[in-house]
């Protein structure tokens, strides 16, 4: 699986969670107290971009039906779906954000 940098650290610039595109995959980055994360920027629900929505206490809440997924493992709470977030593992090299990407999506 490539390593494939997705952003820097500017790019977050005091945002708890940024969308990028990265090799044409969507990808939310997220900065929570613990490190940096990333899953899918789509909600497997009815697609809303996660990176639009908040992210409370670990969690990203869907901007459309505030479905949440826990960021560092990409469960859902079970609320409004049980299908779960895809995620990302993540590094960071001097300033920048490195994503681990799959040979092929999912």
């Amino acid at each position: 699986m490539p390593w494939v940098q997705a952003a820097t650290r500017a790019d977050l610039d005091g945002r708890s969670v940024l969308g990028v595109r990265v090799e044409g995959r969507p990808i939310a980055i997220y900065a929570l107290p613990d490190g940096l994360y990333a899953t899918a920027n789509v909600c497997p629900h009815l697609g809303a971009l996660l990176s639009f929505g908040s992210v409370i206490d670990g969690y990203v809440e869907c901007p459309m039906h505030h479905a949440l997924f826990d960021i560092r493992t990409g469960v859902s709470d079970g609320s409004v779906t049980d299908r779960n977030v895809r995620t990302y593992p993540v590094k960071v090299e001097d300033d920048r954000i490195w994503v681990e990407l799959p040979e092929e999506p999912a």
